[in-house]
């Protein structure tokens, strides 16, 4: 009996050891998903555009993610995660080596590292689709570090690193304004500052400039829509005990939100254009995704379907206003798909959350700190990006030249096509 019970001891470590290992595995898978994400935007923004600017899409996708990485391993992280105050990560964490700096469990700390800095080149990536076709190739490399080094830390630091939002309560599960808003009002700052491109505009009515190859945006669609699984549901941050059927949840909430946004949006403009146009349908796949990352862990299966298709019926109308009323020129929709959506997702968590929500009996309380977060995070990512893009076009410029635009970014600012 004494012998049984001198082991128990070691069996418990044992097991923890276990449940730390799969955590950490199941978080690295998740990371890989999401970083399968980056060729997904890629297409997306390559096949949505004109042909004689593919090799410069996929070229600022492949850069953002490489520069991204370094900048926010050397300091984006400890921003983000710093000790500092409720406003800002100190720099604790600079240049970020768990095993030297005797954080935790070393390799789970390097695991976190890695997950977090897929999200960070998540954001960085959409402000490339709503300023596509005409930006300089060096003004995107200069704010697209800005963006990883500053802009998404800071207000990353506000929700998942302690800061004031999370201590107000304020729920954004994976993402849907930390990551994907933020990206969406920086890009509008630049698609403000740097014009609509050339021919987009005639006589005050919108012309549409359609992309090249429609097929590359629905691969792009079915690849995100696989990777988000690893998005939300790795959101989790593990995988042992009653984790396990959180994330079964998730990935069930996550999918048919996509699936709802897809239906909503097909029928939406069905009805509106008199035609079941694909664009809009893989949008509004992409809408729901973006819509339910907030409440993916806190909303039921059948409130996901909704959030979904709401967010799908939304997405038509935003673009057209963007597009139409507002003359913003973005020609893939990611203002409307992360940033409209992406708000509206986070709102609806205060409806919907099975806990706290509207619509569960518990009054307005969880709503009004979703809409504080909301508004606060569009505020610091619209401002700083307006601030930023006004600088870039003052010093470095931001547009290329007429002849370049009308010709191909592709050629001029990269000396090769993806097309001979």
């Amino acid at each position: 009996m004494e012998e049984t019970l001198a082991i128990v001891p070691e069996i418990a470590e044992a097991a923890v050891g276990l449940d730390i290992s799969i955590n950490n595995i199941w978080l690295l898978l998740a990371t890989f998903l999401v970083m399968f994400m980056q060729p997904g935007f890629a297409l997306v923004e390559a096949g949505f555009t004109r042909s004689k600017n593919t090799a410069n899409i996929l070229m600022k996708n492949l850069i953002d993610f490489s520069f991204g990485a370094v900048i926010y391993w050397l300091i984006g992280y400890s921003f983000m995660y710093g000790a500092g105050n409720a406003w800002f990560g100190d720099f604790s964490l600079f240049a970020f080596n768990p095993l030297e700096d005797g954080y935790g469990a070393g390799y789970s700390d390097f695991t976190d590292l890695m997950f977090q800095t897929v999200f960070a080149a998540t954001a960085a990536t959409i402000v490339s689709g709503a300023m596509a076709e005409r930006t300089k190739f060096s003004a995107y490399l200069i704010f697209s570090v800005v963006i990883t080094l500053i802009i998404y830390p800071v207000s990353g630091h506000w929700t998942w690193g302690g800061g004031w939002l999370s201590e107000l309560g304020f729920i954004d599960f994976a993402g849907s304004t930390i990551v994907h808003s933020v990206g969406a009002w920086v890009g509008l700052a630049g698609a403000m500052i740097v014009g609509p491109r050339i021919g987009k505009y005639k006589d005050g009515k919108a012309k549409p400039i359609l992309g090249h190859n429609i097929a590359f945006g629905a691969l792009g669609v079915f690849i995100l829509w696989f990777g988000w699984f690893g998005f939300n549901a790795g959101s989790e941050l593990a995988a042992t005990g009653d984790s396990t059927s959180a994330i079964a949840k998730i990935v069930l909430t996550t999918n048919l939100s996509a699936a709802g946004g897809a239906i909503a949006a097909m029928f939406t403009a069905w009805i509106r254009y008199k035609r079941p146009t694909l664009s809009l349908s893989l949008n509004g796949a992409l809408a729901g995704l973006v819509a339910i990352t907030a409440g993916c862990a806190a909303v039921s299966p059948g409130a996901a379907l909704l959030i979904g298709m709401i967010a799908g019926v939304v997405l038509v109308f935003a673009v057209e206003f963007i597009d139409q009323k507002l003359k913003i020129d973005d020609p893939v929709g990611a203002i409307s798909v992360h940033g409209v959506c992406g708000a509206l997702g986070t709102l609806l968590v205060g409806f919907f959350a099975t806990e706290g929500g509207v619509f569960y009996g518990g009054g307005f309380a969880q709503l009004g700190i979703q809409a504080i977060g909301v508004f606060a995070i569009a505020a610091w990512a619209f401002g700083t990006g307006f601030i930023l893009f006004k600088i870039l076009k003052a010093t470095n410029g931001l547009r290329v030249e007429k002849i370049i635009e009308e010709e191909g970014l592709d050629l001029y600012e990269h000396g090769e096509s993806v097309y001979n």
